[in-house]
Order: C-alpha cells, then structure tokens, then sequence
C-alpha cells in the first residue's frame, strides 16, 4: 500500500493546531470559546499569535496588577475581566514598550506590535461583551496605538538585474567550503530568488510548492493562498529558466529523505526548506549587493507588486496576483508617489546658480 505523503499546507496545519492547542493549556478555561468561535474566518496562525497575545495580557496582570499576584494565568474568571478599567489597559500598552517575557527574555514592541497586541485584545473583550458574559469593554474606550507610514523598501531594477548576477557569479570568489556549498545550492538559490522576484509569491507559498505545482505546459505554479484557497500564478521565460536549470541540474540529482520526496525546494539536509532557511539565504546574497537595505522575501514581492503596478497601471491585477483579498490593501502599498517623481524634486530647486 502506498504511503500517504501529507503536503506541506497540510501538514503545518496539524502543527499548528497541536501548538494551539498546547498555548490554551496556559490560558484561562473560558479562553476556549473565543478562540473556537473564531476558527471559521480565521488561519491557525493567526489563532496561534492572537493566543500569544493574550497571553501576554494575563502575564502582566499577574506581574504589575497587586490584586492577582497570586493567580497563575490559567486562574482568570470573567468576573475578573469585567472588574478592570480602561487606566489598566492604558497600563497594559505601557507595560508592551519593554517587558520579560516567562523565559526572562527582554521584549520589546514597535508601533505595528503595539497595535497588533490591542487589537488581539479588544477582539477578545469584544467576543464576551457581545455575548453578554461580561458588562464592560474598557478596551473602547482607549485609543489605538498611532501607526506612523514607514518607507516601503524594495529593489530598484537595476538592483534585481545586479542580485541575480550576483548569484550567479559570486562563485568565482569564494575558496573551500564555501565553494563547494555555493556550488551545491546555487541554481537552487537562483530559482527561488528568481520565483520571488518573477511572481510575488509568498514565502509560505514558496516553501510549500511541490514538483508537480510546476506546470512548464503553460508556465505556472499552483500555490496554497492564505485561507487556503488555491491559485495558478503564472511565470514568464526567466522564472523558467531558473526553475528548468534547478530541476535538471540539481534537483533531480538529489534523494530526498523520507515525507520529503515531492518538496520542490530541498535543503543540503535532503528536506523541504523552512521558510527561516529561505529567508537566511535571501538575507546572505541581499546585503552584499544592497548593504543599506534590509531585504527580505517579503521585500521581493513588494519588489514584483511595485514592477507590475508600473508595467500595468492596473491595481486590480497586482491585487489580485499577489493574491490580496483587499484591494485598499494594494492600493496603500502600490499605488503611492511614483519613486522616481519624488527623485525628481532633488533637482528641481537651485539653492545657488552654478
């Protein structure tokens, strides 16, 4: 009988809801519900940080508030979240600037992290004040961290054209092991690099594609979209290039280890590649040739997302390939001051004739 091999989606999906499972175990009993009335709209990710989160919030109750010295974090009543006043949430966010975590590692929280806490938060008064099980939401009546736009980074053309060179030469450079291993990796690397820039994928959708996710008949890849839905996004003639080369020069060549035998991508450990092992590797080739910009994979979709809004002026298209379910979304990122108008004003204004 043949072995059931799950796929990637399916198999972080048992991960995750076994790690769920384990952070409620640390939370108090009627946490349960919430999070099992919001499981229909939401991923077990996002179930998983929101859980964190709120955790967070009974550690500093139990830390800062004399009243529950004594409780662990599994202790909490309803009762006792219907006694606290809007002053201890405003305690709260002061308490998330700098705290320790329960492994006595010190933690800080930046204005995106700020606003993700309170938010887990205010949903999760907000699910038992709808339903009547408390008579207060001291969560309404404080604001929301203020969130300042910050610079969206990504790589200008010649930058993209100057990383694949890179890759592909840098080669000629290096000595020892170090030349052995980039020799091992490199049409690997290049392909997932090139996929990146050449798609937007994700980098959850690109750890979890599997060989047969690769259709070279119409030049696509069938990717996991978050909530699960499916898509083909389609690649042109570099992408596959890239993906051809690494497939027939390197992936083929290698014998994976057991449940890892239809993983596109493969680590020098015969594995399916973690989303960490991509994103070290992006950040290794990135800084040599960008040094002052801190490139991610997520950077690279920005870097697509940014190309194709340019190339087609159609922010329906990019929202739609980059898979994003609100367009506010895309247009908030893609559709700002063209960079290089705003170049344009470093020129525009003579301090002094020449």
């Amino acid at each position: 009988m043949a072995k059931d091999i799950k796929t990637y989606h399916e198999q972080t999906f048992i991960e995750d809801t076994l790690r769920l499972r384990e952070i409620l175990t640390t939370l108090p009993a009627f946490a349960k519900d919430y999070f099992r009335a919001m499981e229909p709209t939401t991923s077990a990710k996002t179930r998983i940080s929101y859980a964190y989160d709120i955790r967070t919030f009974f550690y500093f109750l139990v830390e800062c508030n004399p009243l529950y010295r004594d409780r662990s974090t599994t202790q909490f009543t309803l009762e006792d979240l219907d006694q606290l006043s809007s002053v201890d949430i405003e305690e709260y966010l002061e308490y998330l600037k700098v705290y320790e975590s329960s492994e006595n590692k010190q933690i800080t929280n930046s204005e995106q992290g700020l606003a993700r806490k309170m938010s887990a938060l205010r949903s999760f008064y907000g699910y038992f004040f709808k339903r009547q099980a408390i008579e207060k939401n001291p969560t309404l009546l404080v604001d929301m961290p203020k969130l300042h736009e910050k610079a969206i980074v990504r790589l200008d053309t010649d930058e993209v054209a100057i990383l694949l060179d890179y890759i592909e030469t840098c080669g000629s450079q290096l000595t020892g092991q170090k030349k052995v291993y980039y020799e091992k990796t490199k049409y690997r690397d290049l392909a997932i690099i090139t996929l990146l820039l050449g798609t937007g994928i994700r980098i959850s959708e690109c750890v979890g594609l599997d060989i047969n996710d690769v259709d070279f008949k119409n030049n696509g890849v069938k990717v996991t979209r978050k909530g699960g839905n499916e898509m083909v996004v389609y690649f042109g003639r570099e992408v596959e290039k890239a993906l051809r080369d690494y497939l027939e020069l390197t992936r083929k060549n290698i014998t994976p280890l057991p449940d890892h035998e239809n993983a596109l991508f493969l680590s020098t450990q015969r594995k399916r590649m973690g989303v960490q092992a991509v994103e070290n590797m992006v950040k290794k080739y990135a800084k040599q040739v960008t040094p002052n910009k801190k490139i991610t994979p997520h950077k690279l979709r920005s870097t697509y997302g940014t190309s194709l809004y340019k190339e087609t002026g159609d922010i329906y298209l990019v929202a739609d390939v980059l898979g994003h379910k609100d367009v506010n979304t895309t247009k908030k990122h893609y559709a700002a001051i063209d960079e290089s108008r705003r170049r344009q004003a470093a020129s525009a204004v003579k301090l002094r004739e020449e």
